[in-house]
């Protein structure tokens, strides 16, 4: 799929999720559920959902003593501004709707953008419970206050309270702007029941190019949209592996912590890797699942900090990441990322075999970095990891803005490990 309509349709992790399902049944995976992956056999290719969280697996050709597990994982998640249980409220003549912070979001980002609404709504339909994605078709906004009633905003910067300043002008008072809830029925069928939804805003922008050569690309979400994209273009083109399972894991809820059965921190890549080594395929093999982690490796992609041009005194001088100029290594003496010194031999002999540009990111010593999956995908599962990423500038920005060369280099190193 084209990358400008992944990142475009891709609006939730549900969408995420939906939109990687349609892509991997294009390429002939086949949707098991968890309780069926012990059934799987040599060759085959499928994937398994557990809510807003998905693993595809190309089972090997062949399994034997030295078969290994090639690993890949994102998150499909996204700082974002999630509607509350009971969020309608009026003022000043206009309906509005309360939302919670999902993630650490740059505020001001969100002010005076073009906003749409999407995510799930659970519902009873003849006594079962079932689930629907949703998008709206109308746009909303969170308009600034005016610099003639703030005035000195330019000069002591703007400080937006999460509790009272986002709020999201949803329709006129007295008009026809139906409570949030109603309109989210309209969504249903007849004899559908709502029970609950997860509902979030999102810039409504599609993504575009931009610089004088369209160099780059401008877009929401693209943390961590871009590596989701390159992962499942990756193991869409690939062909089974003579020995070697490949296995594609896009997590939810990196953002707030991934301590949830959806997230990294849960038992759900784990659970499908035994399941694995339980089929008749694999039993073939003498060797533990531990062990083939063992020496197994994993790719943990989630975007990088790329040197901006007007603060350069943020970075390390040594370890600044440039638009453009090739994929990212992060790594931190604190194990804020996975990767350790034969990790990151691995990956970067993996570069040089697939003609892909490296640079390596370090940190400021006086400013703590963030961290990723990696960590707990490895301790998790004992499995050498290495941390990389696309760079990208305007990070947890509403519109955030990468390379497109990265991009490519990204996705042509994944396709060259699943290979």
């Amino acid at each position: 799929m084209d990358f400008f309509e992944f990142l475009d349709t891709s609006v939730t992790p549900y969408h995420t999720v939906e939109t990687l399902k349609k892509m991997l049944a294009s390429a002939g995976f086949s949707p098991v559920g968890l309780e069926n992956v012990a059934g799987m056999a040599c060759g085959d290719s499928f994937f398994v959902e557990r809510g807003s969280a998905l693993i595809a697996v190309r089972m090997p050709r062949n399994f034997s003593a030295d078969t290994r597990v090639r690993l890949a994982t994102a998150h499909v998640d996204f700082p974002a501004l999630k509607v509350t249980p009971n969020p309608d409220k009026e003022c000043a003549g206009v309906r509005k709707l309360h939302a919670e912070v999902y993630g650490s979001p740059l505020y001001t980002s969100w002010l005076d953008r073009d906003l749409g609404y999407a995510g799930v709504i659970a519902y009873r339909h003849n006594e079962k419970i079932m689930m629907k994605a949703v998008r709206g078709d109308k746009l909303f906004k969170i308009p600034q206050l005016a610099v003639h009633l703030n005035r000195g905003v330019n000069q002591d910067g703007l400080k937006v309270n999460p509790q009272t300043d986002l709020d999201v002008l949803w329709g006129s008072a007295g008009m026809d702007a139906p409570h949030f809830e109603d309109a989210l029925r309209r969504e249903l069928s007849a004899g559908e029941e709502m029970l609950d939804f997860d509902i979030r805003f999102f810039d409504a922008q599609p993504a575009s190019k931009g610089g004088f050569d369209d160099e780059w690309v401008y877009s929401g979400r693209i943390d961590n949209l871009s590596s989701c994209h390159a992962i499942a273009e990756a193991i869409v083109d690939a062909s089974p592996n003579e020995n070697d399972i490949c296995v594609a894991c896009f997590f939810d809820n990196e953002e707030v912590g991934s301590v949830t059965r959806e997230g990294a921190g849960g038992n759900f890549l784990e659970s499908v890797l035994q399941a694995i080594w339980l089929s008749g395929c694999a039993s073939k093999s003498p060797v533990p699942l531990s062990a083939a982690l063992e020496r197994s490796l994993a790719l943990s992609l989630d975007v990088a900090h790329a040197e901006h041009p007007n603060f350069p005194e943020k970075h390390e001088l040594n370890h600044a990441p440039i638009l453009g100029n090739g994929i990212v290594l992060k790594t931190n003496s604190q194990r804020r990322y996975a990767s350790d010194v034969m990790a990151s031999a691995r990956l970067r002999d993996l570069c040089s075999r697939a003609g892909v540009p490296l640079q390596v990111f370090v940190t400021r010593n006086d400013m703590p970095c963030g961290s990723t999956v990696g960590p707990t995908v490895s301790a998790r599962l004992g499995i050498p990891t290495v941390d990389i990423g696309e760079p990208i500038l305007s990070m947890h920005s509403i519109r955030e803005m990468m390379a497109i060369k990265d991009h490519e280099s990204m996705t042509r190193l994944v396709s060259s490990f699943f290979c």
